[in-house]
């Protein structure tokens, strides 16, 4: 059996106080795992919530951390100076990008409007080829259960491409997130016939 590669992970998850305690172990569990496979994390910098939960987790299992936070939200929500690095970055365009830059995959965790924000500019550069890194969503509690169906109903009325069910996974145990993260993906094609209109 081959043996997975190492990953640099991100994990896009809330930063906010007022989530069930639920959350935040679900966060810890994923840092466990994400070490006990021998991968590292990037994350949001911040050590409240679920983004302390999952590296904190990740650093006791021997995992290398890389936090990435905007100096705006440095004293906001608290900045994770146990990282192995942080990075401090001018805007949350930047801390994005850089987040971006040094991921090999994407976990999705239950979060809120940032972290969809997050989801969908890595869902939507995956449909359009634009990277073939895996990405994953993580909702063992069905937090993501309406999201999903929204996005079936624009597919079926032609908003979306049905070609976006290729360039993610939805999950609903840790194991079987990090299964599909070390697995190979598709690559997603992409051509002038996506644009196409239909008949009228």
């Amino acid at each position: 059996m081959t043996t997975p590669k190492s990953l640099a992970v991100c994990v896009f998850c809330s930063s906010s106080g007022k989530i069930d305690r639920r959350y935040r172990d679900l966060a810890a569990d994923v840092g466990t795992e994400l070490a006990r496979r021998g991968h590292s994390l990037v994350s949001g910098g911040a050590q409240v919530s679920c983004m302390g939960a999952v590296a904190r987790a990740a650093r006791a299992g021997g995992a290398r951390t890389v936090g990435v936070i905007p100096d705006g939200l440095v004293s906001v929500e608290i900045a994770d100076e146990d990282n192995d690095e942080l990075i401090v970055t001018s805007d949350m365009r930047t801390r994005k990008g850089e987040m971006d830059r040094r991921s090999d995959a994407f976990l999705i965790l239950p979060g809120g409007i940032g972290t969809l924000e997050e989801l969908f500019e890595v869902w939507t550069a995956r449909v359009l080829a634009m990277h073939d890194k895996p990405i994953v969503i993580l909702d063992p509690t069905g937090v993501y259960g309406p999201l999903r169906e929204l996005m079936k109903g624009l597919t079926e009325q032609g908003f979306a491409r049905p070609k976006i069910w290729d360039a993610i996974g939805w999950t609903a145990s840790v194991p079987e997130a990090f299964d599909l993260l070390e697995r190979t993906q598709p690559r997603i094609g992409f051509s002038p016939e996506d644009y196409a209109e239909a008949e009228l």
